[in-house]
């Protein structure tokens, strides 16, 4: 009898590993840097942010993500707390496009096929390669020239921190922010290629910020998680 109840725990797990659930939504929120210009507050989303977002739930706890994001990144001095970047008064207008792919964690059991309200927060990191325009207009000193990047490619590691609740088997609703650390210095356009322009320290990378909202429709295999519900 326990070899029998042994075999079914094992089928009923290797089952269980390869049952999936897949999540389809979007992301809606805004962005902000936090860069050598500009403010330097950690949340202060100044632009709009679109995205889609896609997720494949591996178990209740873990799933692997992918998303698509783009926004307006905007710097402007007018609204920093340091005097010197205020009266340098410089704005900054950088179309960004990100493409995401990483590891979601739940801290809580998360089972999309539960009838009853789950909730729980998570965490997620993974690596983005995004492409962004950039412009870059002094406002103080309108002769001085205008930095400008067509087409620049570069990578980042996101960090994101949410939470999120089911609103029926087949919805779920999130709300979440997300640090990028970029691999340049150059997304404020701060580090030119003439030395003389350069604004800021030059080995201090630039990060920037999504927060926002996302909303996925659920589907896929139900799975078999091996235990009775309540």
């Amino acid at each position: 009898m326990k070899r029998i109840a042994l075999l079914l725990v094992f089928l009923c797990s290797f089952w269980s590993a390869k049952a999936q659930i897949h999540e389809l939504g979007f992301f809606l929120g805004g962005s902000n840097t936090i860069a050598d210009i500009g403010p330097t507050k950690f949340v202060y989303a100044n632009s709009p942010a679109l995205g889609l977002i896609y997720k494949w739930n591996i178990t209740t706890r873990y799933a692997i993500r992918a998303s698509y994001v783009n926004s307006n990144l905007k710097s402007y001095d007018y609204y920093a707390q340091d005097l010197s970047r205020f009266n340098r008064f410089i704005k900054v207008d950088n179309t960004i496009n990100e493409f995401s792919l990483g590891f979601e964690v739940n801290f809580f059991e998360f089972n999309l096929h539960d009838d009853d309200k789950e909730f729980t927060p998570y965490i997620y990191a993974g690596v983005s390669y995004f492409s962004y325009d950039l412009l870059e207009i002094p406002l103080s000193f309108p002769n001085d020239p205008i930095t400008k990047y067509d087409g620049a490619l570069d990578l980042s590691i996101p960090v994101i921190v949410g939470i999120k609740a089911s609103l029926s088997p087949l919805f779920v609703l999130s709300l979440e922010t997300g640090i990028r650390y970029a691999f340049t210095d150059n997304i404020d356009g701060s580090l030119p290629e003439n030395p003389a322009l350069q604004r800021g320290a030059a080995y201090n990378n630039d990060w920037y910020v999504f927060t926002g909202f996302t909303f996925s429709y659920t589907f896929g295999q139900i799975p078999c998680y091996c235990k009775e519900k309540k």
